[in-house]
C-alpha cells in the first residue's frame, strides 16, 4: 500500500490539534509552535483526535507531530505549571489527559524534530515508534526544575529503555542526542530534518498495510496494561510534584531554567 504527504483527505481541527488523512495513515499535528508547550486543553484535544482515530475504520496508524522548533517542551513552568494542571482533590488534570493518550488502540509513530523535554518526553512516550531528526533532543529534566517527574515517565521510560537507563536520565536531568537515543531503543531511526515526516510516514504505511484487527489485537497484548500502570503511576507523581511545588528549590529551579544556569538549591 503507497501512502504519500500529498493524499491528503479534510481536515479537521481539534483547538491547536490538525488531522488529516493520507489513506490509511492519520497525522495529528500540534500547531504551538515554537516550542508546544502542554496544557490540559491541549492534550484533551488531542486525545479527542486520537479517540475519534480509533472510531475511524479507514484510519489504521496515525503520524504524531508537531510545529515549530521544539516537539514539545513540557509544561509552562513559568506560567501554567499552577492551578491549570491540577484537580480540586490535588491529582492532576494533565495527567487525567495523558492516561487517556496511553489507552489509545491504534498504532503511533512520533516525528520528534527537536527537543522532547519533560512532559514532553512523556508525550513521546505514548507512541509505539519514535523517528527523530538529527536535531532532536530528550530529557527528564525536572529534576533540574526541583520538581519530580510526571506523564508517567517514571513507569513508561524504564519500560521502554531498561531501568538504569532510565533512572540515569532522571536523576541527571541530562539531554540525550539521538544516536544515543538510538542506542537506549528511545528512537527507533535517526534522519535529516528534511526526511523526518517521510520516513514517519513509511514507517506508518508499512504498518497499515497489515490487517489492522490483527495490528490492534497485537498491540494491545504487547502493550497489556500500560495505561492502567500509568494511572496508578501518574497518581504517584502527582503526589510528590505537589510536596514540591511550594519548595524553595522548585521556585529556584524554575528561575534558573529560565535564566538557562545551574540551580543554586538548597534542599528546602
Amino acid at each position: 500500500m503507497s501512502t504519500s504527504l500529498s493524499n491528503r483527505g479534510p481536515r479537521e481541527h481539534y483547538g491547536q490539534i490538525t488531522l488529516s488523512r493520507h489513506g490509511h495513515v492519520a497525522q495529528v499535528e500540534i500547531d504551538r509552535p515554537p516550542h508546544n508547550h502542554v496544557t490540559v486543553e491541549l492534550l484533551r484535544d488531542l486525545a479527542d483526535a486520537l479517540r475519534d482515530i480509533d472510531a475511524e475504520k479507514e484510519l489504521r496508524c496515525t503520524v504524531l507531530a508537531t510545529a515549530g522548533k521544539s516537539f514539545c517542551a513540557g509544561a509552562d513552568f513559568a506560567t501554567d505549571i499552577g492551578d491549570s494542571i491540577s484537580n480540586e482533590d490535588g491529582t492532576s488534570a494533565l495527567y487525567d489527559q495523558a492516561v487517556r493518550l496511553f489507552s489509545t488502540r491504534k498504532p503511533i509513530v512520533a516525528a520528534v524534530q527537536g527537543a522532547a523535554v519533560g512532559a514532553g518526553l512523556g508525550l513521546a512516550l505514548i507512541a509505539d515508534f519514535r523517528i527523530a531528526s538529527t536535531a532532536a533532543r530528550f530529557s527528564a529534566n525536572f529534576v533540574k526544575l526541583g520538581f519530580h517527574p510526571g506523564f508517567g515517565i517514571t513507569y513508561a521510560l524504564p519500560r521502554l529503555i531498561g531501568e538504569q537507563k532510565a533512572v540515569l536520565m532522571c536523576l541527571t536531568g541530562r539531554r540525550v542526542k539521538p544516536d544515543e537515543a538510538l542506542a537506549y531503543g528511545l528512537v527507533d531511526e535517526v534522519v535529516p530534518a528534511e526526511e523526518l515526516r517521510n520516513a514517519a510516514f513509511k514507517l506508518a504505511a508499512e504498518i497499515a498495510e497489515n490487517a489492522p484487527l490483527a495490528v490492534e489485537m497485537t498491540r494491545a497484548t504487547l502493550r497489556e496494561d500500560l495505561a492502567a500502570q500509568v494511572k496508578a503511576r501518574t497518581a504517584r507523581e502527582s503526589m510528590a510534584q505537589a510536596a514540591l511545588r511550594n519548595t524553595k528549590d522548585f521556585a529556584e529551579g524554575v528561575l534558573a531554567v529560565r535564566e538557562r544556569r545551574p540551580g543554586d538549591f538548597v534542599g528546602e
